[in-house]
């Protein structure tokens, strides 16, 4: 069977499209909440009667606040995934690109060199896969958590909501 390594190129395409898709949502789910609890600190003056009356809101705000926190905590981990990886060298690599192959022209030759070597090529494509895939498999793993706090997060809001309103038609 003779693999062409456009094919290994092409799912690094794929799985860098992956990472961004990743890093999108996170983003917008920090920008939805940014805007959310700016919301919230907007009105803190119309809500202060209703704090000060029941301190059952001020315990679900609070609650609300520390669930958006957390859901922005593993939103960023999306953009900082911690990962202890230990490989072999390789040429694609950017760190060992830049570290372990010595200055420009080592670096040129020795990717020469693996370019050439069908065998060492796919071996270090394939090791650029594995690791991209890791990647997009801890970044979706925070969104997905990210997303779940996001949407207990709605609970909340919808609950304050209620109170708050409750709260307004006591006072009317």
């Amino acid at each position: 069977m003779d693999v062409e390594p456009e094919n290994y190129w092409e799912q690094m395409e794929r799985l860098e499209r992956l990472i961004r898709a990743s890093e999108l949502k996170a983003g917008i789910i920090f920008s939805f909440h940014s805007l959310v609890i700016g919301v919230f600190f907007d009105r803190m003056e119309v809500l202060s009667e209703t704090f000060h009356n029941s301190s059952i809101f001020t315990i679900l705000v609070v609650l609300w606040l520390f669930i958006v926190f957390v859901s922005i905590f593993f939103a960023l981990q999306c953009f900082i995934p911690k990962m202890e990886l230990k490989f072999d060298k390789n040429v694609f690599f950017f760190k060992d690109a830049v570290n372990n192959f010595g200055d420009v022209h080592q670096y040129s030759k020795k990717l020469m060199n693996t370019v050439a070597d069908r065998e060492e090529l796919f071996d270090q494509l394939g090791q650029q896969i594995y690791i991209e895939s890791k990647i997009v498999d801890t970044k979706f793993k925070s969104v997905k958590k990210a997303m779940k706090f996001m949407a207990y997060s709605f609970i909340f809001v919808i609950l304050i909501m209620v109170l708050w309103l409750l709260q307004l038609k006591d006072i009317l």
